[in-house]
């Protein structure tokens, strides 16, 4: 019978969870950060460049690196099989 956990393919697994929570967190932060950009900055000329490039380069990046740990931390792998 052939087992059907493969620990070969854990790490790889473990992975494409964070690389696919950093996905989701990236667009997350960056809606939230161009949302409280465009509310709470005094800026009144460019606020809205402010807020696409606050979204873009530090919130949106911010939130995917958090997102990527959490992803890799729960991981997407099962328990190991009885021995």
């Amino acid at each position: 019978m052939r087992p059907t956990h493969d620990a070969a393919r854990e790490p790889m697994r473990r992975f494409a969870t964070a690389l696919l929570y950093a996905i989701v967190g990236y667009a997350a932060g960056a809606i939230a950060g161009y949302v409280l950009v465009q509310q709470f900055s005094p800026n009144v000329h460019d606020r809205s460049v402010e807020a696409a490039m606050t979204a873009a380069f530090v919130a949106g990046p911010l939130a995917a690196a958090i997102a990527f740990v959490v992803g890799l931390v729960r991981g997407g792998g099962s328990p190991p099989p009885p021995a």
